[in-house]
């Protein structure tokens, strides 16, 4: 059974169209599609939108997505390894074969975990949106890298997918897509990058939005040092500069994008003071992404 995981924050025309992409992808039974939201108003839509019986709805108790998924992967979970778990989220679109593929990744009996690769759609003619193009660029540059040499490295929450039977829960106090990883590369599967199982996805267009996407994101993997302070990490100020900063750099091809990569150097290096500073204070708390709404990642809502 492949189970594709939809965790969604009350933005049902999103999810729909979301659902739809990946049952019209595959007519067999053995795929089935559950969206995990809190809102019981959105699953009375989208029950009304979707007849196919492979559809299901979990709604979430809103103690956050972590906890969300670990009593999913408890219910849905087989000892079958096989059997696969993709998760996705309600507000991205995934490509056409993005599930074939996957699929056929996991041919390879030692891979136990793959990422795909995120699409910004966002054009380059706004900061933000060039911002998030530069970003996604040099995380497909990284991972591929990576990948080929046979090294760890951490997902995209964007879509992932996991073997069933290998680990049936995962710590709280962190990100999924890093930790998750991380739990099959101790068990010597190995991690896979696979560009071309791509999603689409709308990116934060203003400072405050994009300010608390990235503050929450940080948080997330820099609690990695507590729970798992022996875990390579992929995502880090350090790997930031070390990977990010002169393929950044020879990416403008203007002076407009000059001013905005160089804004964007310093806006990177807020964004971690923030966030080791909030971390500091206070403990990281896994709630839904709506606990810092970004309304302008919203595409159909």
């Amino acid at each position: 059974m492949i189970d594709v995981l939809i965790t969604s924050y009350k933005e049902p025309n999103a999810t729909l169209k979301s659902v739809n992409s990946i049952l019209t992808q595959s007519k067999s039974k053995d795929l089935r599609v559950t969206v995990i939201d809190p809102f019981p108003e959105v699953e009375k839509f989208l029950k009304s939108k979707i007849s196919d019986k492979r559809f299901n709805f979990f709604l979430d108790p809103g103690e956050g997505k972590s906890y969300a998924l670990n009593i999913i992967f408890q219910e849905l979970g087989s000892k079958n390894k096989n059997d696969l778990f993709i998760m996705t989220d309600g507000d991205v679109h995934i490509g056409d074969n993005a599930i074939k593929e996957i699929i056929r990744a996991f041919e390879d009996k030692e891979v136990g975990c793959i990422t795909g690769r995120p699409i910004s759609i966002d054009g380059k003619e706004t900061k933000y949106g060039y911002w998030a193009n530069i970003a996604f660029e040099g995380i497909h540059k990284v991972r591929n890298k990576l990948s080929n040499e046979k090294k760890f490295f951490e997902c995209s929450g964007y879509l992932f997918a996991i073997r069933k039977g290998v680990i049936d829960e995962f710590p709280l106090e962190t990100s999924e897509d890093s930790i998750i990883p991380y739990l099959f590369w101790k068990k010597n599967y190995k991690i896979k990058y696979v560009p071309e199982a791509e999603v689409y996805v709308k990116n934060p267009g203003n400072w405050k939005d994009w300010l608390g996407q990235k503050i929450r994101n940080i948080k997330a993997h820099e609690n990695l040092e507590k729970i798992a302070p022996e875990m390579p990490r992929t995502k880090s100020f350090l790997n930031e500069i070390k990977y990010g900063f002169l393929f950044a750099l020879f990416k403008p091809r203007n002076l407009k994008q000059m001013v905005w990569t160089i804004e964007m150097f310093f806006a990177r290096l807020y964004i971690y003071i923030r966030a080791f500073r909030d971390l500091k204070n206070q403990k990281y708390n896994d709630g839904w992404r709506g606990e810092v709404i970004t309304e302008s990642t919203k595409t159909l809502d």
